[in-house]
């Protein structure tokens, strides 16, 4: 009771206030629906009483169109229910799924490390359809069921209040095996969803990687892993359905035991004439119908322990806080100086960053090597805010990067990494990604980025570009990167090894494109190649999170051993 409390206050109630009217129809179709079903079981009474024994022919003139009214009743209150608490529970889902995206979309880098996409993928999609079901299916059809149990329990009792008293005594007997079944349904209903997620994920890593199994020849590992994950969500599923299924017997058994002992004394009393037949049927037809509501409702409260154990998760993610704060009001109109002063950076107990302090300036390039792990990518994505230092400050012309708001922030700083994302979408809208498509400006960066050649060859900006650029060759792939990230004419762009698996053509393409346009900005670029490296203005040599050579590459030549080292392995490449 205390988590459906937790889940209408969290996710139902901020939402219900919208959808009055159509409650309100909903309602008075559950109420119709419920009448409708207790109608007609009381009229079982006048037609074996009025019409067959009695032999009243007036009766038999009113009472089948009587019949009639109440079971369009019944069915126009089925479907005013079922049509609008269907819109409410589409709607809120829809309005939950975009509030849950909002939140995804928030948090930083370290939170979407730490959860498969498959996973969050499965909680968007799947979790919120079980909310779903308790919002438009499992909470109405509880209430009506219950109004139309209410109304055929009125019927029995009026038609007969001691054969009742038999009827139901067995129902209390029903409560303890049913929680329990409840209680084992949702431990089932926890794992069922994660081993849920476990395949969604399973199935997204395929599909992203389907190039590399192709190559290595790995379609049957990869099958075999699959159909592992597919199996254990089987037999988790299977549990459940057993699980959930043991309380219909349960429900069958101790009612065939209350049918038998009120067809036995209901019986004995028409024998003695102290019950008419009329009486005893309609009885029998509200009691036989009774006990189909109150099956279901068991049904139901056994669902909705699947729904909850999905709303759990709901509640968790829409719970998640970013750990980079966007409190910041300054804008980034300009950049003249990045200065990073005694930075450090830890991934948990993994320290990538030690006191670090470089200083770049406007129309300056600085070129960041060493060997892996040595915080590179690290120090980089500190610019952009990926993730917030423990100690230390990074300061654009003298203010704070959390002086400044994020979405400003990140507009004015653009980086270019070795995997390139593209868009199944046009060229122009590529390179405008997010933003209006200026046809000039799109045709000026790709200019700029040494790009335009090949899209002209390609048939120009509306060319439509294959998903992951498929139609296009490394190269191509990464100099429309280039003039995506100057489209926004950024004040600081950072290259995080762009060139590394390109060929040597290409490369001297990308590294034009990146002089040209690091004339008046200040650039960062994580070097894999001797040659990017030569071209640079300072070099920056990172060994296990600390900066231990900083200058000029003709005096690293001189004094700088680590440089040294890291300039003979590029070379030999």
């Amino acid at each position: 009771m205390k988590e459906i409390k937790v889940v209408f206050r969290r996710l139902v109630f901020p939402y219900w206030k919208d959808y009055i009217t159509y409650f309100i129809l909903a309602v008075i179709g559950m109420i119709l629906a419920a009448a409708g079903t207790s109608a007609s079981a009381y009229l079982v009474k006048p037609v074996l009483d009025e019409i067959f024994l009695k032999k009243d022919e007036a009766a038999l003139h009113t009472l089948p169109w009587l019949i009639i009214l109440v079971y369009a009743m019944k069915a126009g209150g089925n479907f005013l229910q079922s049509y609008y608490t269907e819109h409410i529970g589409q709607d809120i889902i829809r309005r939950i799924r975009n509030r849950m995206m909002r939140v995804m979309l928030s948090l930083d880098l370290g939170f979407f490390q730490r959860f498969r996409s498959g996973e969050l993928i499965s909680r968007n999609i799947n979790d919120v359809e079980r909310l779903k079901n308790i919002v438009s299916t499992l909470l109405p059809v509880f209430a009506r069921e219950t109004l139309t149990a209410v109304g055929l329990l009125g019927v029995v009792i009026y038609q007969s209040p001691h054969l009742a008293l038999y009827a139901l005594v067995f129902l209390p007997a029903a409560i303890l095996p049913i929680a329990l079944i409840a209680k084992r349904l949702k431990r089932l209903s926890h794992k069922t969803q994660e081993k849920t997620s476990d395949l969604t994920s399973r199935l997204a890593e395929i599909l992203n990687n389907i190039e590399i199994i192709k190559a290595h020849a790995t379609e049957d590992f990869e099958h075999g892993r699959f159909a592992k994950e597919n199996r254990d969500y089987y037999s988790l599923t299977m549990k459940s359905i057993r699980t959930s299924l043991m309380s219909s017997p349960v429900m069958e058994l101790l009612g065939a035991i209350g049918i038998a002992f009120v067809i036995y004394i209901g019986g004995q009393e028409v024998i003695d004439g102290t019950m008419s037949t009329g009486a005893f049927f309609s009885f029998m037809t509200a009691l036989f119908m009774l006990y189909s509501p109150i099956k279901r409702i068991t049904n139901i409260i056994n669902q909705l322990q699947n729904a909850l154990a999905a709303c759990e998760r709901i509640l968790f993610l829409l719970d998640q806080k970013p750990q980079v704060a966007s409190e910041g009001t300054l804008e980034l109109t300009e950049a003249n100086q990045l200065r990073f002063e005694n930075v450090y950076l830890s991934y948990g107990e993994t320290e990538a960053l030690r006191g670090v302090s470089l200083t770049v300036n406007r129309g300056e390039k600085l070129a960041l090597i060493g060997p892996s792990g040595g915080g590179k990518s690290s120090l980089v994505n500190l610019v952009v805010r990926f993730f917030d230092p423990q100690k230390g400050e990074i300061l654009i012309d003298g203010h704070s990067l959390k002086e400044y708001a994020l979405p400003s922030l990140r507009k004015g700083i653009s980086i270019v990494t070795q995997r390139v994302y593209i868009f199944h979408d046009s060229v122009a809208a590529n390179v405008a990604y997010g933003n209006p498509i200026d046809p000039e400006r799109v045709a000026q960066v790709l200019k700029m980025a040494n790009a335009w050649e090949f899209v002209q060859v390609m048939g120009g900006i509306d060319t439509l570009l294959e998903e992951h650029g498929t139609n296009l060759s490394g190269g191509q792939r990464q100099r429309i990167a280039i003039a995506r990230a100057l489209y926004n004419d950024p004040k600081i762009i950072i290259f995080d090894e762009a060139t590394s698996a390109l060929d040597n053509e290409s490369e001297r393409l990308i590294t034009q494109a990146i002089d040209k346009i690091s004339q008046d900005r200040i650039t960062l670029i994580i070097a894999h190649r001797l040659s990017t490296v030569k071209r640079a203005d300072k070099i920056a040599v990172l060994e296990k999170g600390q900066v231990v050579c900083l200058d000029t590459i003709e005096a690293l030549e001189e004094t700088c051993p680590a440089y040294q080292r890291l300039a003979g392995a590029m070379e030999a490449e």
